[in-house]
Parts: structure tokens; C-alpha cells; sequence
């Protein structure tokens, strides 16, 4: 008896491990949370740095230029010297040349004319605004005191008050004016320079009657890069220094035109990877209307658009940055503080739209979802899934319906 119980006791385990084999065994799966929180969504790649406005210094005509003494990095100012091409056989100048460059300071001094003029009709525009204003300013105070008691209606001291910011406005407009006028003088008077540099006498570089031409600075700002500091005889138009403001920098990023066609001038921009601490705030400038073909590293033809933006950043969080240095901007397309979102890998397509698989207790249940934005992380849910739900991220062919799950 005793040998029978324990032949039906193991056909019991030999059964009961059958059994336990060829149930349905749960799919272990990795779960993520739908959450509310911020989301952006940027399109990424590498640019370089550029100066806004750079000169390039060339020699005007043939002759032998002493050597350089300027270094890159170095300070100077419009109208400083930076050598002198001198002559040794016969005159620099032709008649055909002289009557040119004489046409040019013609030209120039016109164009400087031009300017003192327009400042001087600015500054009267200033003062008939500024006039305005203290005529306004007054009105506006004796509005208040007869307001206040009872004498004239709240609307004129309202209209007086608009009054003011237009005139207001107009001073501050004519500020502005009268600011570039002044930069158009400066550029004026550089050319003006210019011309009257290339007209010069210049002697020989040995002591002869030959002439001496100096090389002038056409505008104030440090020495950017010296391409030509050795002695030696130049052509006319041969660049020798090139000369910027170090302080006006802006950010130059190639992007693809799918890409581009998102942005717009006042696109928010965080450039890192640019060797400081933290990531700098730029806006986008202009995204420029022509394209270009570019050869990617795998030899794939792309088209590209230049995109220029400025950097707002305090100027003394990236001082340090110069020209042609690298950076990497992410250009913000979109971004929300308290957004549904979903980890991008727990979507799937289904029947022509998306889809997730939500763990109800132990068991995936297919759940249909609009997408809204994306990310490259995240995906923002406008129906379907609510916050504190539990998906199945980077669901496969294991997953089903209705099917038991358990999470790793």
C-alpha cells in the first residue's frame, strides 16, 4: 500500500510539472511612467562663430611692403599706418589711376557730405520731438490736477498720456536715427581715408624720388588674422591684415532645409559645447532664402541652409569666444512646461495611427493615442493615457493584447 501511495504521489508531481510547463508564461517587459512635465523640441547641429562685420586690408598697389609689426589680437584704429609700399623704378601712379582715385575721394567726400547733412536734419527732428515731449510732460501733469478735481474728464488726461508715448517714441526714434547717421559718418569718413591713402606721394625704398604709400586702417577694432607679415613685393588687391570688431560676434549654423523651413527670425537658440560653463542664449537672425548642396561625411548629398543667429547672453559669460570657433545650437522649434508625455520608444503604429500598450494590473492592454509634438526622448499625448499611467517601453512581437506581463 504504502509502495502504491508513493508511485501516485510522483505521477501527482510528474502531472502537476506538466501542467505548470504549458501554461501561459507572463512576458517580462520594461514599464515607463506618463508623466507632466516640460518639453522642447530643437533640431541640433554644429556651427562656428563669425564676426559681424570684418575688414580685409589689401595692398592698393604694386610695390614692396616693409614687414608687418601687428600680431594677431592686436588693437588699432581707423586711420593707423600699418606699413608702406614703396616704389623702386618708376612712379606708382598713372594718370588713368590718379584720376580714379581722385573720382573716389570725389565719391566719398560727397557721401560724407551726405551724412552731416542727414545728422544735422535728424538732430532738428530730436529737438522738434524732444519739444513735443516737454510740451506733452507739461500737459499731462496739469491734466492730472484738474482730473483729480472734477475740472476736465479722465479722456483728456488718457489722450494727453498717448500723446506723451508718441512723443516719447519719437524721440527715441530719432535717437536710433541719429546713432546710425553717426556710423555712417565713421564708414564715410573711412572711405574718405581710403581714397586720400591711395593718392599719397611715395618715395623710394632705397631713398630714390619714387613714391611712398602707406596702408591705412579703414576702421577701428583688433587684428582678426595677418596673412601677409613678410617683406616683400605685392600686387594691387593682395589682402594683408584683416581687421574686426572682437565683441560683435554672431553664430553661423548650416542646417537642412527640411529643418529650416521651421524657423524664423526670433527663434529662441542654446549654444553649448562652446568650452564655458552653461549653455548661452541666441535668437535667430535671418535663415537665408538660398540653399546649398553639401556632402556628408557618408557621401550623401544634403541641402543645407545657413542660418545666422545673435547671441543675447551677457557679454561677459562668452568674452573669450573669437572668430571660427566651434559651438553646437539647439534651435528650440517648440517647448512646453506641463506637457502629457510619453517615452518615444513606447509608441508603436496601429490601423494608421499610434499606439502604446498600458499595464493594467498584470496585463498589456493595447491603447490607441494622438501624438502631438516630439522629441527625440519624448512624445506629448493630447488623448489616450493619462498621468501616473504605466506603459510598456520598447514593446516587440511578445507583447499582445490581454496578454500577462511582468515587469523587470
Amino acid at each position: 500500500m504504502k509502495r502504491w501511495l508513493w508511485i501516485l504521489g510522483l505521477c501527482a508531481l510528474i502531472i502537476a510539472g506538466i501542467v505548470w510547463g504549458m501554461r501561459k508564461q507572463p512576458v517580462q517587459v520594461e514599464a515607463a511612467r506618463v508623466t507632466v512635465g516640460p518639453l522642447r523640441v530643437t533640431v541640433e547641429e554644429e556651427g562656428k562663430t563669425r564676426l559681424k562685420s570684418r575688414y580685409v586690408v589689401s595692398a592698393p598697389v604694386t610695390g614692396f611692403m616693409a614687414r608687418l609689426k601687428l600680431k594677431a589680437g592686436d588693437t588699432v584704429r581707423s586711420g593707423d599706418v600699418i606699413t608702406r609700399l614703396n616704389s623702386t623704378t618708376a612712379p606708382f601712379l598713372d594718370p588713368r589711376t590718379r584720376d580714379t582715385g581722385e573720382a573716389r575721394v570725389r565719391v566719398a567726400l560727397t557721401s560724407l557730405d551726405v551724412a552731416q547733412s542727414r545728422i544735422k536734419a535728424l538732430q532738428e527732428q530730436l529737438r522738434s520731438a524732444q519739444v513735443d515731449l516737454d510740451y506733452w510732460t507739461r500737459e499731462r501733469d496739469r491734466l492730472q490736477v484738474l482730473v483729480k478735481s472734477g475740472d476736465q474728464p479722465s479722456q483728456k488726461l488718457d489722450q494727453a498720456n498717448t500723446e506723451r508715448r508718441r512723443a516719447e517714441a519719437a524721440v527715441s526714434a530719432a535717437e536710433a536715427n541719429i546713432e546710425t547717421a553717426n556710423m555712417q559718418i565713421d564708414n564715410a569718413q573711412a572711405e574718405v581715408n581710403a581714397a586720400r591713402a591711395a593718392l599719397r606721394p611715395s618715395t623710394s625704398r632705397q631713398g630714390g624720388t619714387g613714391e611712398t604709400i602707406p596702408v591705412v586702417i579703414p576702421a577701428s577694432g583688433r587684428v582678426i588674422r595677418v596673412i601677409q607679415e613678410s617683406e616683400g613685393v605685392v600686387n594691387p588687391g593682395t589682402p594683408l591684415i584683416e581687421v574686426g570688431n572682437a565683441n560683435a560676434i554672431e553664430v553661423e549654423v548650416e542646417i537642412l532645409s527640411p529643418d529650416a523651413v521651421q524657423m524664423g527670425p526670433g527663434t529662441r537658440v542654446l549654444l553649448t559645447g562652446w568650452g564655458g560653463q552653461g549653455a548661452l542664449e541666441a535668437q535667430v537672425r535671418v535663415v537665408e532664402p538660398g540653399g546649398f548642396t553639401k556632402v556628408s561625411a557618408l557621401g550623401v548629398e544634403e541641402q543645407r541652409v545657413r542660418v545666422v543667429a545673435d547671441i543675447t547672453s551677457p557679454e561677459d559669460l562668452w568674452k573669450r569666444l573669437g572668430d571660427g570657433y566651434r559651438v553646437e545650437a539647439s534651435f528650440v522649434l517648440w517647448e512646453g512646461d506641463k506637457v502629457l508625455q510619453v517615452p518615444a520608444n513606447a509608441l508603436f503604429r496601429h490601423d494608421g495611427g499610434w499606439a502604446v500598450f498600458v499595464i493594467e494590473g498584470d496585463v498589456a492592454r493595447r491603447t490607441k493615442v494622438e501624438v502631438g509634438h516630439r522629441s527625440g526622448l519624448a512624445a506629448e499625448i493630447t488623448t489616450g493615457l493619462k498621468e501616473g499611467d504605466k506603459v510598456v517601453a520598447h514593446p516587440d512581437e511578445t507583447v499582445e493584447e490581454g496578454k500577462q506581463v511582468v515587469i523587470k
